[in-house]
């Protein structure tokens, strides 16, 4: 990794800003006092999983990385991979295609996740290999299974784990079709953005399993019952992550068009929630309507289930008067 480029004690620089981020993100609240996850974070070497990554300037990106000549350059760089933030890892065209989350709401996902010892967990998009990690430590590495559809994000997570001495079962191919190969799982956790639950995670699931997934720029945790069945309700947080890529069911959030509504509503991050959640089912006015009329709901008033082959997402209610067909 080229570490020693940085001059002197690069090493307790690099421990200096992991124990300053450990404390920014136990600030947010979110380890809940789990001393487990807060070790994890205190030991896995995040700079190894952004040897570079861009910063967003005027007109473009601004590249930083370790190997960087200029010492204070590399300095800035080891101590951004440490800032409690999500970092622009792969940029095509001028498009962000992969980025490593914001440690903050990672931690806050892997608590809501609550792996216990001997779990078996499979990571829906490999990404820079950093999650993967952190898994790998909390349950060791023969637990875990990452994929990814890109190749080149599942190489170079695959050289990242290497250089931070973690080996989880890392793959590469399409996260809505699951990995049946090495099912089944007790917890699966999805970091990209999806419309739909795949059906294939919910078969792949054992019994009183928990999915862990983004959709619909919330975060959903949702209980399997068996192999058919599936439900559970939106955390309060929002969560923006770049979209699932491949060629399985339901890989293209919508976007929302919300062009001839009222300002109040194109702006009102909840309504777009919920115009996101109900894509396809409701046009802009009648989930304006509903939006007033239900007092402008929170997030953690939606739920999903998945059953008998269909998906749908709800207000209050599975069988209640609101629900809306997921792709």
């Amino acid at each position: 990794m080229g570490m020693h480029a940085l001059g002197h004690g690069p090493e307790d620089l690099a421990a200096q800003a992991r124990a300053a981020m450990v404390r920014e993100i136990e600030a947010s609240g979110a380890f809940d006092d789990d001393q487990v996850w807060r070790d994890a974070f205190a030991s896995v070497p995040r700079h190894l999983f952004v040897p570079y990554y861009f910063i967003g300037v005027l007109g473009g990106y601004e590249r930083l990385w370790g190997e960087d000549r200029d010492r204070r350059r590399r300095e800035r760089w080891l101590r951004g991979a440490y800032a409690d933030a999500p970092l622009a890892t792969r940029v095509r065209d001028g498009e962000l295609i992969s980025s490593s989350s914001q440690p903050s709401l990672m931690a806050k996902m892997l608590v809501e996740l609550a792996v216990e010892d001997g779990h078996r967990v499979l990571e829906i998009g490999a990404g820079t290999g950093y999650n993967a990690a952190l898994l790998a430590h909390r349950l060791g590495d023969d637990l875990v299974t990452t994929i990814d559809l890109d190749p080149d994000l599942t190489e170079g997570a695959r050289r990242h784990l290497d250089a931070a001495g973690y080996h989880p079962v890392v793959l590469t191919g399409d996260g809505a079709r699951g990995v049946p190969e090495r099912a089944p799982y007790d917890r699966i956790i999805a970091t990209c953005a999806l419309p739909s639950i795949p059906r294939a995670w919910v078969a792949q699931c054992s019994p009183g399993a928990r999915i862990l997934t983004p959709l619909a720029t919330g975060l959903v945790t949702l209980r399997v019952r068996d192999t058919g069945h599936a439900e559970g309700r939106f955390q309060h947080t929002p969560a923006y992550f770049v979209p699932l890529r491949g060629g399985g069911e339901g890989t293209e959030p919508g976007r929302p068009q919300l062009g001839g509504l009222p300002r109040r509503a194109r702006e009102n991050e909840l309504f777009r929630f919920l115009f996101t959640l109900a894509a396809g089912s409701l046009d802009p006015y009648e989930a304006l309507a509903l939006f007033d009329r239900e007092d402008h709901p929170v997030r953690e008033r939606y739920g999903i289930t998945v059953s008998g082959g269909r998906a749908w997402a709800w207000l209050d209610d599975p069988e209640g008067p609101y629900a809306w067909a997921l792709p």
